[in-house]
């Protein structure tokens, strides 16, 4: 099954940005080769950009906050396993503090890095980073694998917290959610959300051997999704068929 998700608000919006550039970010670098490293500090370059919105920090802080409280009100309940939710809660207290002592935006302290500003100014240019531009740059490529990745290590360091919070966050929300099958009529699948409740995003998943794409659209009265194909003129096209998936909303 491919899993979508789709954000209702701008907060959860950069929620998922950012877990999707943390994942590469990992993925880069437990690999060794130079190429792989540089887009490792290209994606390191990304976050920052993220990170460096003005309520991130406040927002991550309040969500954690929120959780924690909400889920101290289970306490004492018979259906809960208090191990668990203990352990949950002390996860969000860690990742509070950890969030709350860093000084700044996210990532702020690499911002007096002056070696890693320089190739910043310069990854966004086409062709930018080459030797005769950044020399320091093209020597540090030709450093060990391990060397690298010791260094890319550190600099990462400092946007632990908000990946580990942000990794925490999510997962609660899509815990919150149950999936359900629903189908199509002609392509097309449209549902009311439920008043009172307040969704904050919504998980699709389809078979991949239908060969569909869902175009999803929602707001805090309703979800509209179109399932669409890929023609041959690479362009997507709309599909009549009925089609079977599973949906989950999420809310916290």
């Amino acid at each position: 099954m491919i899993l979508y998700e789709y954000p209702f608000n701008e907060r959860i919006r950069t929620y998922l940005r950012l877990e999707h550039l943390f994942l590469r970010l990992r993925e880069l670098v437990s690999r060794e080769s130079a190429l792989d490293h540089h887009f490792a500090l290209s994606t390191l370059f990304e976050i920052m950009d993220v990170g460096a919105r003005a309520d991130l920090k406040s927002d991550v802080l309040k969500d954690l906050d929120k959780q924690k409280h909400t889920l101290d009100a289970y306490r004492g309940n018979p259906a809960i396993a208090e191990d668990v939710l203990n352990e949950i809660v002390a996860q969000l207290e860690t990742s509070f503090q950890a969030i709350n002592n860093l000084p700044g935006k996210c990532g702020q302290s690499l911002n007096d890095n002056d070696w890693l500003m320089s190739i910043r100014s310069r990854v966004g240019i086409p062709g930018g980073t080459c030797e005769f531009d950044l020399p320091a740059y093209y020597a540090w490529q030709h450093k060990t694998g391990g060397q690298r990745q010791q260094d890319l290590a550190r600099w990462i360091t400092t946007l632990t917290p908000l990946a580990d919070s942000i990794q925490l966050l999510l997962k609660l929300l899509r815990d919150s959610g149950t999936p359900q099958k629903v189908i199509t009529n002609g392509g097309q699948f449209q549902q009311s959300l439920p008043q009172g409740r307040t969704f904050q995003l919504l998980r699709l998943a389809l078979d991949p051997t239908l060969g569909l794409i869902p175009e999803i659209s929602g707001n805090r009265l309703m979800v509209s999704i179109r399932l669409m194909r890929q023609g041959d003129d690479d362009r997507l096209h709309a599909s009549s068929e009925d089609a079977t998936f599973e949906l989950a909303l999420c809310s916290s």
